[in-house]
This record gives C-alpha cells, sequence and structure tokens, in this order.
C-alpha cells in the first residue's frame, strides 16, 4: 500500500473538531451538546449580506481577479482607512478565509526550515499551516495567572536565532481573549525592527474589544512598515463562518505581488462569498451595538460562572469570544470525550475544545480547555451547570 507523506503524518488533528464523532454520538441518544467548543456565532449574519445573496442576478458565475473583486478591495479599503489603516485597494488580496491569508503569508515569506515564534496558547491552525509550509513553531509560553499577556521583551530575545524570520500574533486572541495593549504592541515594534522581522498579525476579532479597552493594529506601528503582513476575514465580525472571505493586507509590495501568484494558482476567491462580503460593509452600526453588547452580557455571565465552581478559573477575556479555563483535572483530551461519550447531565453535555491543542509546548494545556461564547445566555447557564455537575463525578479530577 502506497504511504502517507511525512507531512500528512506530521498534521495536527484539530482539538476544535476532532471530537465531533462523540459529539454526534452523543446527539443521536437524544442528548443535547451545547457546542462551546468553535467560534461559531449563533449572532444573525446582516440583512444586507443575506439580500445581496438572495438577488443576485447573473447569468454566469465567473472567475474574478485572482486579488478579488476590485469594487470590493476599494469598498474594503475605505473601511480600512476609516480606522486608520492607511491602506489602497492595491494592497489586499482577499482570501478564502483568513486562513489562505496566512498559507499564503507563510509561503510567501517563509522557507522550509525558517522558524517562526509565537506566544502560546495560540489558535491550533497555526500550527496546521506551519507543517504545511515546512517552517517551525517556536511557542513563547504565556500564563493563565497573569491573564495570558504578552510575555516581556526579554523572552522573545532568548528566541531569536539565525532561523528565525517572524513573530506571529492574533489580536485580540484565539483562544484566551486577550488584548495586547499600546506598550505591548510598541514592543513587539521594537524587536521587530531590530532584528528585521516579518510581524504576522491575525486581526479577524478586531470589532471585539471590551472595557474600553482600544484595539492598536500592527498596521499602525511606525518605522516596520515593510515588515508587517495583517490577517483579515469576515467570519466573525458579520458571522458570516461559512462564507469564506478574508484578506491579507500589507504595504510590501514585494510579498503582495508574490502572494498573488498564491492567488493566481488558485484562481479566484469564492464568487458568492465576495458579493457577501461586500454588501456586509454597509452593515449599519446599530447592528455592531447590539452584538457587542451581547458579547460583552455573555462574557460577564459565562467567566462569572465558571469562577463560582469549586477548583475552575478563568481570567476576564478584554476581546474575540473565548476564554481558556483552567479545570481541577489531570488530561483535558481524555475530560472533553469523556462529558461527550460517558456523562449528561439533565439530557445535556458540553462540548468544550481541549487547550492542548493550542500549544506547541509538549505536556502544556492539559489543564486548561477553551469555552466560546457563542451561545444565548440560557445555553450558557445550561452548560454551566451540567460542567459542574461532570466535574463532580470525573474520575480524573486532582483536587
Amino acid at each position: 500500500m502506497p504511504t502517507i507523506s511525512n507531512r500528512g503524518q506530521q498534521m495536527p488533528a484539530s482539538p476544535i473538531r476532532k471530537l465531533v464523532p462523540y459529539a454526534e454520538e452523543a446527539k443521536s441518544k437524544g442528548v443535547t451538546v451545547y457546542h462551546l467548543n468553535i467560534g461559531q456565532p449563533d449572532i444573525k449574519t446582516p440583512e444586507v449580506a443575506l439580500d445581496a445573496i438572495r438577488n443576485i442576478d447573473m447569468k454566469v458565475v465567473e472567475y474574478s481577479h485572482s486579488a478579488g473583486i476590485e469594487s470590493y478591495r476599494r469598498k474594503l479599503a475605505t473601511m480600512y482607512q476609516n480606522i486608520d489603516i492607511n491602506v489602497d485597494h492595491n494592497e489586499i488580496l482577499v482570501t478564502a478565509g483568513g486562513s489562505e491569508a496566512i498559507t499564503f503569508a507563510f509561503l510567501t515569506c517563509l522557507n522550509p526550515g525558517d522558524e517562526v515564534i509565537i506566544p502560546e496558547p495560540f489558535y491550533a491552525n497555526y500550527n496546521g499551516f506551519a507543517v504545511s509550509a515546512g517552517i517551525t513553531v517556536k511557542p513563547l509560553q504565556s500564563s493563565i495567572e497573569d491573564g495570558f499577556a504578552l510575555p516581556a521583551i526579554e523572552e522573545f530575545e532568548k528566541m531569536i536565532t539565525p532561523a528565525t524570520k517572524a513573530i506571529v500574533i492574533c489580536n485580540p486572541n484565539n483562544p484566551t481573549g486577550y488584548l495586547y495593549s499600546e506598550e505591548e504592541m510598541e514592543q513587539l515594534r521594537q524587536i521587530v525592527e531590530k532584528h528585521d522581522l516579518y510581524l504576522f498579525s491575525d486581526e479577524v476579532y478586531r470589532e471585539f474589544c471590551y472595557d474600553g479597552e482600544k484595539h492598536i493594529s500592527a498596521m499602525h506601528l511606525k518605522g516596520i512598515e515593510n515588515n508587517v503582513i495583517m490577517f483579515d476575514s469576515v467570519s466573525k465580525r458579520y458571522s458570516e463562518c461559512g462564507v469564506r472571505i478574508g484578506a491579507l493586507v500589507t504595504k510590501n509590495k514585494s510579498v503582495l505581488e508574490t502572494a498573488l501568484k498564491f492567488g493566481q494558482a488558485r484562481l479566484s476567491p469564492p464568487g458568492f462569498g465576495q458579493i457577501a462580503a461586500e454588501a456586509s460593509l454597509d452593515t449599519p452600526q446599530t447592528y455592531f451595538d447590539e452584538v457587542y453588547a451581547e458579547y460583552i452580557d455573555r462574557r460577564n455571565f459565562l467567566v462569572e460562572g465558571l469562577n463560582k465552581i469549586p477548583g475552575v478559573y478563568t481570567p476576564m477575556p478584554k476581546g474575540a469570544f473565548y476564554t481558556v479555563a483552567k479545570l481541577p483535572i489531570d488530561d483535558s483530551d481524555k475530560f472533553c470525550q469523556w462529558i461527550l461519550s460517558e456523562f449528561s447531565h439533565k439530557n445535556q453535555t458540553v462540548m468544550m475544545a481541549p487547550a492542548s491543542g493550542f500549544y506547541s509546548t509538549p505536556g502544556s494545556g492539559k489543564n486548561e480547555v477553551r469555552i466560546a461564547y457563542v451561545l444565548k445566555k440560557e445555553d450558557l447557564a445550561n452548560a454551566i451547570e451540567t460542567l459542574e455537575r461532570a466535574l463532580e463525578v470525573y474520575p480524573g479530577r486532582t483536587i
């Protein structure tokens, strides 16, 4: 029998999705499963986007430009300009979700064997994108005890080798909800400039910054304009995960020209998705105001509820719609499978993502889970109660 490639064998399974068979088995038995494992909001997609799809009037669904429909890129550039990200439409490459933007950036800027430093825990698929590109992730661990703050600049310095080519950040952070301060972004600017590194900045949760905190884009950093590559997506901003439209944004013309070649190889981004994404730029502010208030309410409710459970601790997220919680358990992978396959409370159970999959350092995150507060408060209340009851009887409880 032919063998599987080394790359295929190294590709990690998604900690967010690998437990799906156990959730499906629970559902087949009539158990209600609260999906807190994945960033799939129950927030309604803006009507302007849905209307644009409903009202499509075309005889042929054609390829778009490989960089994306020009009218969309122009409109997107205007949106960025309104938040002081001064780019024009020729500095934007539309991609099939933020995932393709990251993959294109890795393939464009890095050679096999190059190293990228990523503060962990980090979005699990960065590991998969790195495997695809043949690059090495060098994790720099942050701690739940200090709310997953960015490690000190001295810690970054210790990690840098001749093979180091980039730093990757997610701001606000998935999975922790941490929001980098202006001071932390300035520290990153200094180290990127000093060592002439790329700064890959995943900013898909930009709109979700809480408690009066301000989002500082990597595109705002002065003096490293050619080092910064920003990733964006419509998935979370407009609750359009299935649209699969993202963007790679940079002032670096060589990066854009090269990334476009990868774009040409895949021909064009999704056509209907671009139509929906362009229409979404007309979403009224009232939509965002309502969504923002809803997430604040859910966040506060979830964090308060989790921290009331004996042995559980989670910091208050400053952005996005995730939190990482420390549980009194021996192994988060085992626990997240157990709660789906062997436990229910009032015919209900909870699906969470083991945090071990959001670390690259072996053995890390074994008593942590990522929880997405993407369901209404009634569901969150049931999920919290179910989690508390599960922890009371879990055989691997540690305290």
